[in-house]
């Protein structure tokens, strides 16, 4: 059998530290190697004891979660997972250690800790043993600076053509899948599309209560506007719509339109949102005016139907190995034959405008 997965938790709860370290030694894959009640403690720990994980509170004494956090990544990367509230200021927290380089997060209960954090108990070690394979990155040093050029919004976003499409975008539809690692590797697709862009759909691995304060950020940050999907609603050129945490996300049509559909559905394939289920619904609705984007994330979620999107003439990117934090689902979707092309992350979206420019030049041509 291969070697345990060691994992340090810090967090500034008795209880909390117990129960998950009862939780993660009760893994036959893993062990909890230590807990510290604050980052300085955590700090020697990690220095002696060389972990493989370290799951991370966001609020502590001594140094909050999100300060040490940022120190971590500059000088010592390694896979964390963030241990978040289920608040406003913690979902905006949380966004922002994923910006740093939290590899994923879970969200702690605010009532019945014990019974909660044990009802959670398969989310977290899958969470911890996704961590310990993904591809962690660096953090840049001025990441940490402020709230604002932390987002990315120290500098202005990247220039992106003002204006693209015109009557095409109406047409076009843009449907984005990611899991894990996926909120930055969104931001980097969607911060690069340009203010007409055609209507992107996007569904994220997330649950309730931290996709409003995701969908806020992004919006602070592109040329389009970004928000979270709503029942009924249209889906308009140069905007994007996030599925909301907790449910699912599919699009339909009411006459020339697109539409959303966001509904209280059963998990699919243990997913809810589930990009299976986004990317069905394009399969059938939008057919060969759509594209599809697989971004990093663990699991199968959305292969099958990605494939199904080609199948009825959609165009498909996919991102590769070296830019994933985990390369789960873009693998999937590549051995389902769903990929027209695999790109690193930061060409996915220039590639994506050239083509759609393209596209627009030789409607002009006809008209």
């Amino acid at each position: 059998m291969s070697r345990k997965i060691r994992v340090i938790v810090v967090d500034d709860s008795a209880l909390v530290r117990s129960l998950l370290s009862e939780i993660i030694n009760r893994q036959r894959d893993m062990e909890c190697i230590g807990t510290a009640n604050d980052p300085l403690v955590a700090r020697e720990m990690i220095r002696e004891m060389n972990p493989d994980v370290i799951t991370l509170d966001v609020e502590m004494p001594r140094m909050d979660g999100i300060d040490f956090l940022g120190r971590l990544m500059r000088l010592r990367p390694m896979p964390v997972v963030m241990i978040s509230t289920l608040t406003e200021r913690g979902a905006e927290v949380t966004m922002k250690a994923l910006e740093l380089g939290a590899i994923d997060f879970v969200a702690k209960p605010r009532v019945g800790l014990a019974s909660g954090l044990n009802d959670l108990a398969t989310q977290i070690v899958d969470k911890i043993r996704v961590a310990a394979v993904a591809q962690v990155r660096r953090a840049a040093p001025r990441e940490a600076s402020t709230a604002h050029s932390a987002s990315g919004a120290g500098t202005a976003a990247p220039a992106a053509p003002t204006t693209l499409l015109g009557r095409l975008s109406t047409e076009k539809l843009i449907c984005i899948g990611a899991s894990t690692g996926g909120t930055e590797a969104i931001k980097e697709v969607l911060v690069h599309m340009p203010a007409d862009s055609p209507g992107i759909v996007i569904t994220q691995h997330m649950p309730p209560g931290f996709t409003t304060s995701f969908a806020a950020r992004l919006n602070g940050l592109c040329q389009i506007t970004v928000k979270e999907a709503s029942n009924g609603e249209r889906i308009l050129p140069g905007h994007a719509y996030i599925a909301p945490g907790g449910t699912q996300f599919h699009v339909a049509r009411s006459g020339a339109n697109y539409v959303a559909v966001v509904d209280d559905g059963p998990p699919v394939n243990r997913h809810k949102p589930s990009v299976e289920v986004l990317f069905k619904s394009a399969a059938a609705v939008v057919g060969r005016n759509a594209f599809g984007i697989m971004l990093t994330g663990m699991g199968n979620d959305g292969a099958a139907a990605m494939r199904e999107m080609k199948d009825a003439g959609s165009y498909n990117y996919v991102q590769d190995e070296a830019t994933c934090i985990v390369f789960g689902m873009p693998r999937e979707a590549i051995a389902h034959g769903a990929a027209d092309e695999v790109l690193p992350l930061g060409q996915i979206a220039p590639a994506l405008v050239a083509r759609l420019r393209g596209a627009t030049d030789r409607l002009h041509h006809r008209i």
